[in-house]
């Protein structure tokens, strides 16, 4: 059984306003929540143009609140930017609001370019990351081994560690906590990160054996000409930001790829190696490939598609391919 879920950064498009990437957001999670997935994650950025995901928990808010039974979280926090202590009273608040359903995965990057980082930060030492973990651990469990509580009363929010090497891994695997890998756009050390997990996993209260998701981009549409058009608004978005030009998501093109430099297309196929965009046999055809080959539980979709209609049918049309799988999730 394969679970399936989104990936969301709030993308604000070409012509757009931050308002209108909010309310797609809205309706794109009460769409997929009918379509059987399993979560919808936001993940913090700061300060890059086209990206609307900045104050996590209150996305999160809004988007339990448009839906009834669909899991909502960070995919996610970026935990150096933050105090243990605020980030277990706004989950435990989550929570308390949407019982059973809100989940906190947890990141170490910065999830922002040196600006917004010294201004999260206020110029605070880096910290250590699992000690950091631990620490929040301690708070949402509320068991007094912190001289400050942040909840009244305990408040069981399952923590995910989030990576893209195997440095995230090992700390999910020594905590026993499931791991998410950001394939989607850092595919470079998946098979190593995930074999590593698995090797060194330590059964622990919260979880009895491994479970990995893994980030994908997928673009179904009806034919693979339309579904590679819709992709080249991805496409571009992460290319311009490997190029020192992050904007808005622009409105797609045809033939994209197509018309790149030779060393720009190394740099998209490097980038998004775990991508599919195709008509819905190719794409499920892909995803069940991927999970044979990586034993995966769960895939998580980035589909950063410019026309909310376009981007609610693709992840409609992947859920169709994986078929009976996901039906089981329902």
């Amino acid at each position: 059984m394969t679970a399936l879920s989104v990936l969301d950064l709030v993308m604000i498009g070409q012509d757009k306003t931050f308002a209108t990437a909010l309310d797609e957001t809205r309706r794109l999670a009460q769409y997929v929540e009918q379509e059987g997935y399993t979560r919808y994650w936001i993940a913090e950025h700061h300060d890059l143009p086209g990206i609307g995901s900045a104050a996590t928990a209150l996305i999160i808010s809004q988007i339990a609140s448009a839906t009834q039974t669909l899991r909502v979280g960070a995919g996610g926090i970026m935990l150096p930017n933050h105090s243990p202590l605020a980030i277990a009273e706004q989950f435990g608040t989550l929570d308390t609001l949407f019982p059973g359903r809100i989940d906190l995965g947890l990141g170490r990057a910065a999830g922002s370019a040196g600006a917004a980082v010294q201004a999260l930060r206020r110029g605070a030492p880096e910290r250590d990351f699992e000690q950091d973990v631990l620490e929040l651990t301690d708070y949402l469990q509320d068991n007094g081994q912190r001289p400050a509580r942040a909840l009244s009363e305990p408040r069981a929010v399952p923590l995910w560690i989030l990576g893209s090497s195997l440095m995230g891994a090992d700390l999910a695997a020594r905590l026993g906590l499931p791991y998410s890998f950001a394939s989607h756009f850092a595919p470079r050390y998946l098979h190593q990160a995930i074999a590593h997990y698995r090797k060194h996993f330590t059964p622990s209260r919260y979880l009895a054996k491994p479970y990995v998701m893994i980030g994908v981009n997928v673009f179904a549409a009806d034919t693979d000409e339309e579904a590679n058009y819709l992709a080249s608004s991805h496409r571009r978005w992460m290319l311009d930001l490997h190029m020192g030009r992050p904007g808005l998501l622009q409105k797609p093109v045809e033939g994209f790829m197509e018309g790149l430099s030779a060393h720009e297309r190394e740099i998209v196929n490097a980038v998004l190696a775990c991508t599919v965009a195709g008509e819905k046999a190719v794409v499920g055809d892909w995803m069940r490939a991927l999970v044979r080959e990586t034993g995966a539980d769960e895939l998580v979709i980035d589909a950063r598609i410019y026309d909310v209609q376009a981007r609610m049918r693709s992840h409609g049309y992947a859920a169709q391919a994986l078929g009976e799988e996901l039906e089981m999730n329902r």
